[in-house]
């Protein structure tokens, strides 16, 4: 009998056209030839599948926070609906309950409790949503293929952002702030929040953010930050939505990339970027060195490009193969992707999960994760580095992160004549180890990895 490596080719290899996290990335919608499918973030949990569209095939399912309501694209060779409408769904009937219809194709869509945001190629619709569904107003943007617009959900935000009307420039409009969440269950310990007081000043409408044309915009929960970045991929800036001011500037590489997009962690003290180059990167917000800057930054006067602040932490996605290799020699802790190496397409945001990290016999803490979603059927669950802000309870003690980018440092003592050159060899050596732990301590950690789709009987 040859017990040699085999491959089996998958059939059928999963095809997934969209999937993204709703506001509070607590579910996220998939969609495939077979259907759309609603999952619980974590754990990775199957919530319900609609296969039942046997007439087309969907672009999108676009979540409403974690209620029934989903706004669905028609998409792919056959779509199910025509590219100028907007289908809203509620799943728990499950059926439509209204259509909007345009003349013109549908690029984006943003919503919130309430209201509902349609991109176009040079415009914006704004929709109140409630026992119907009510046009209320409409913005004219630079040419916006991407359909590109954020819309703040936290409770009591107002933001809604979108690109203006020339190139690089981000407008800037306030809505009625958003409805909190209805408690369910007995009343919390903890008052609700109040609303924020008024700002002292007038917002600013326009931020003049990059010189080329916007690639990705991003804003967190409270609205009170906006994230852009532009088709040359290669910096990322963090603004101020009430003055219009740039915070930080951050760099995620050299070469030019498309960055697919940008989340903030929930309390706002850091953002993840992940790119075509299928690295996932996490910069600080706060004050202080976590994130790495270059060793030549006292020449940022003269070259700004040494004043860039670095990522403090990244994880390469690795591809799906897309077939099922079984292998006599392979040992059981070995990793379910050591053999991928490719990069690939994936959506990222936030969780929060038990830290694995907490001391002994105390409570296990809460700690802030990122869950990464490829569009080959991949599910990550990755922890931030050891001695970080992400846990809210006092953690172990962790090595501390490096500030500087990764290079060849030399700790070695001067040669003397008196020093062997097997002893060299030795300290060469050690020098060695130490970088790669530097190295090591910067590489986000994988927690869990798990396939969705087609893995869990559905398609």
């Amino acid at each position: 009998m040859n017990l040699a490596r085999h491959s089996i080719t998958a059939t059928n290899p999963i095809q997934i056209f969209d999937t993204r996290f709703e506001a509070d990335c607590q579910i996220f919608t998939t969609t495939t030839p077979a259907g759309f499918a609603v999952y619980q973030t974590w754990p990775l949990t199957l919530i319900r599948k609609r296969a039942e569209f046997t007439g087309g095939t969907l672009a999108a399912a676009v979540p409403c926070h974690t209620s029934s309501l989903l706004f669905l694209l028609g998409g792919g060779r056959s779509p199910l609906y025509p590219p100028n409408k907007v289908v809203v769904w509620d799943d728990a009937a499950g059926e439509e309950v209204a259509e909007l219809e345009f003349r013109e194709r549908v690029r984006g869509l943003a919503c919130r409790r309430g209201w509902l945001a349609v991109s176009f190629r040079r415009r914006v619709v704004l929709f109140e949503v409630g026992e119907t569904i009510v046009r209320r107003n409409e913005f004219d943007t630079c040419d916006n293929p991407r359909g590109l617009l954020a819309m703040a959900t936290g409770a009591y935000s107002t933001l809604l952002a979108f690109p203006g009307r020339q190139m690089g420039h981000v407008q800037l409009v306030h809505l009625p702030p958003c409805i909190p969440p209805t408690p369910v269950g007995p009343p919390p310990s903890i008052p609700p929040s109040r609303p924020p007081p008024p700002p002292s000043k007038h917002p600013v409408s326009i931020i003049v953010a990059h010189e080329t044309s916007l690639n990705t915009l991003t804003v967190p929960q409270s609205g009170r930050m906006l994230a852009t970045t532009s088709s040359r991929g290669t910096l990322v800036r963090i603004w101020d939505t009430l003055s219009g001011k740039v915070i930080r500037v951050f760099r995620r590489g050299s070469d030019k990339a498309e960055i697919y997009g940008v989340a903030f962690r929930p309390d706002e003290k850091e953002v993840c970027v992940w790119s075509d180059k299928g690295t996932v990167h996490v910069f600080s917000l706060m004050s202080g060195p976590s994130n790495r800057q270059s060793s030549l930054s006292p020449l940022a006067s003269l070259i700004p490009y040494f004043d860039s602040e670095w990522s403090y932490a990244q994880y390469r996605i690795p591809a799906q193969a897309s077939h099922i290799s079984l292998s006599s020699s392979t040992s059981s802790s070995r990793s379910p992707t050591a053999d991928i190496t490719d990069e690939e397409k994936c959506m990222v945001g936030w969780i929060e999960a038990p830290s694995d990290r907490s001391e002994l016999g105390r409570d296990p803490s809460v700690e802030y994760q990122l869950i990464a979603l490829t569009y080959s059927g991949g599910w990550y669950r990755l922890s931030l580095p050891q001695g970080t802000s992400n846990i809210s309870s006092p953690s172990a003690g962790g090595t501390p992160l490096s500030s500087s980018p990764p290079k060849i440092s030399s700790h070695s003592r001067p040669r003397t004549n008196s020093v062997s050159s097997i002893t060299s060899r030795t300290e060469k050596g050690k020098e060695r180890e130490r970088d790669k732990d530097r190295k090591d301590n910067r590489e986000l950690i994988l927690q869990e990895y798990r396939k969705y789709g087609r893995w869990d009987g559905w398609g």
